[in-house]
């Protein structure tokens, strides 16, 4: 049965991730990391990519749900005999860790149970390991464990009932009568270590994986704040960014797979393995608004690291282990998800110059430090550096937050985001009273205003670039960002140009401008979460609701979002996963019930996200003053 990307369900241990389809195979899993090779890859070809399938023998309808308030999957499989519950993990080390502490077995744990009738069950081990470059060796080590090793890869697997070993995979058939239970497990270690049966782990031990496992989850999850509308999608979204957190670093990935297709069968296919400050800023925004104070001082302690040295050299994305090196490779063997190629691993954008990220890193600082959370003079250090760069850069072309592969232009998105970096280090060192050049930097924000209004709104409107007449999404976050009033004439004239020119059946396109590769694109989930936004700070709550509504229907069966939408159809498109939408969804959510419950402030400008991390953590005194000292200066 081929699996479209929607059909999957996310397995995670804050290490690496794991991909399950509704027939119960694991087609995507790396091991020890995110971004290492990968064990089972049949997402990406079908014929080479190995997989971990449990299931009945046959294919039978099925269902799925996570387990409340954790990443662990039950899929239910009804047969004509009876019905099998598979119950999915991966399970992670949590006595005596927390936090960044955090540790993982590095394994696929699955409970098979019979639970009316009987069934006959399949257990199907078939790794290729490297992206599915070779069949490693099978051999049993006892009637219930064996070992596959290949490379520098090796998977143990352990089992409550016999296996079989076959030269390409490890295969059992297992009858089970009501009430019946199997347990099986495949661990990764490096190969050049071994285990003996009698080292690996028994029946208690497996259910004491499964129980550890459900408990970190709901205890993680139990310190949400979030009281708002839609509690339910936002408590998924939240679990899906943790999982998506490295937890030895603090850094966040943006998706836990590489090249799942913008358009199937076309090029724009990706490896999203890494740390974007952008992406992993908003989604410590969006984790800010939860509450969550851990995550945001991990990524600070992870960012201070990776970027020592001087803030000119910061780029604007790292391995999860702050590597700067991320070659872009392709890898013919494959066929890639739906006859899509090249497959890649790496990714060339690392060495592009996004100036947006100055911004976002400074908007996310503003925002801890009103949260309550504390700037070193160290860190103060860092974002200084980060504003000199912007002073410096700001007038320079670059390829903007959407990467493309393309000349460089004067985007707005990322004259906007420089904006943003003056006037938040001028907030933070104001209030803080911390050194700096603060003339100087008003000064500078003065001249990118200017230079934003005189030639980014030429046409009486905001469009992609100066001197372009191409609407892009991006430029919702003029308002967001409290750069102009939601209810501006030229922010309400770009809101109306945006949705002519890129809306289609309640979706927006990024933009529709060239960006130096071929074919196109779905639609880009993240920007119809901004028009929601934009709509809830233009007092059009309604119309904000029903977007959201829509927005939300368009999750797959367990809350899951893709980059990317068909607009027709809602197909997923891009990885999955992905962090920006389910972080965008987060943001939406907590917007619209601000919005409702804490009325909005007086016309003017102001920072969407400073309004509900406000009233969501229940700052309504230290809000208002903030806006008193706003109209005052």
């Amino acid at each position: 049965m081929r699996q479209r990307i929607a059909d999957y369900a996310l397995l995670g241990d804050c290490h690496s991730a794991a991909l399950v389809g509704r027939d119960g195979s694991i087609d995507w899993a790396c091991f020890p990391r995110f971004d290492s090779a990968s064990v089972f890859c049949r997402i990406l070809d079908a014929r080479r990519g190995g997989s971990f399938r449990v299931g009945p023998e046959g294919d039978f309808p099925s269902s799925r749900r996570y387990l409340d308030d954790t990443n662990v999957l039950v899929t239910t499989f009804t047969t004509p005999t009876g019905v099998l519950e598979v119950t999915d993990c991966m399970p992670v080390r949590t006595r005596g860790a927390q936090g960044p502490r955090l540790g993982s077995r590095h394994s696929l744990l699955r409970r098979l149970r019979c639970t009316t009738g009987e069934v006959d069950a399949r257990v199907v081990v078939a790794p290729r390991f490297e992206y599915g470059a070779f069949v490693p060796r099978i051999r049993l080590t006892s009637p219930q464990t064996a070992e596959l090793v290949g490379g520098a890869d090796a998977l143990w697997v352990t089992a409550t009932r016999p296996l079989i070993a076959h030269e390409d995979s490890l295969r059992a058939r297992w009858h089970l009568r009501a009430g019946d239970e199997a347990w099986v497990e495949a661990a990764w270690t490096p190969s050049l270590i071994e285990r003996t049966p009698q080292e690996m782990p028994d029946l208690a031990a497996l259910r004491g994986r499964l129980e550890d496992t459900v408990a970190f989850w709901r205890e993680w999850i139990s310190h949400c704040a979030y009281e708002g509308d839609y509690a339910h999608a936002v408590r998924r979204s939240a679990l899906v960014l943790k999982a998506l957190s490295y937890a030895p670093s603090g850094a966040i990935v943006a998706a836990p797979t590489t090249s799942l297709p913008e358009e199937p069968g076309g090029v724009r296919n990706w490896d999203y393995r890494y740390t974007w400050l952008r992406d992993t800023t908003l989604t410590l925004i969006s984790l800010m608004l939860l509450g969550y104070q851990t995550e945001t001082l991990a990524f600070q302690r992870w960012l201070a690291r990776t970027s020592a040295g001087r803030p000119e050299d910061v780029q604007i994305m790292y391995s999860i282990r702050g590597h700067r090196l991320l070659p872009e490779v392709e890898l013919p063997h494959l066929d890639g998800h739906q006859g899509s190629r090249p497959v890649r691993i790496g990714n060339g954008a690392v060495k592009q110059l996004q100036l947006d990220v100055f911004g976002e890193l400074l908007e996310g600082s503003w925002l801890f430090a009103k949260m309550g959370g504390s700037l070193s003079p160290g860190h103060w250090d860092f974002l200084r550096g980060l504003v000199e760069e912007v002073c410096q850069r700001w007038r320079q072309p670059d390829q903007g937050l959407w990467e493309i592969r393309d000349e460089s232009r004067h985007f707005l998105h990322s004259k906007l985001l420089c904006w943003v970096a003056l006037d938040r280090a001028l907030r933070i060192a104001r209030a803080r009273r911390f050194p700096a050049p603060v003339g100087r930097w008003s000064r500078e924000r003065a001249l990118l205003r200017e230079y934003l209004l005189r030639e980014g709104s030429r046409l009486g409107w905001f469009s992609q670039s100066v001197g372009s007449q191409r609407a892009d999404a991006s430029v919702l976050q003029l308002p967001a960002l409290g750069f102009l009033p939601s209810g501006h004439p030229l922010v309400e004239r770009t809101v109306q140009v945006v949705r002519e020119q890129l809306e289609r059946g309640r979706l927006l396109f990024r933009y529709h401008a060239p960006d130096g590769l071929r074919g196109g694109e779905g639609t880009f989930l993240l920007c119809s979460f901004w028009m929601h936004d934009v709509l809830v700070h233009s007092g059009r709550a309604e119309e904000a609701e029903e977007l959201l509504r829509y927005l939300l229907s368009l999750a797959n069966d367990v809350g899951l979002y893709a980059e990317e939408s068909v607009p027709d159809t809602g197909e997923a498109r891009g990885n999955f996963p992905q962090a920006f939408t389910h972080m965008a969804l987060v943001a939406s959510c907590a917007q619209l019930s601000a919005g409702r419950r804490f009325q909005l402030p007086r016309p003017g400008a102001y920072d969407y996200a400073d309004f509900a991390l406000t009233y969501h953590l229940g700052r309504r005194s230290m809000f208002m003053s903030h806006f008193a000292w706003e109209a005052a200066h």
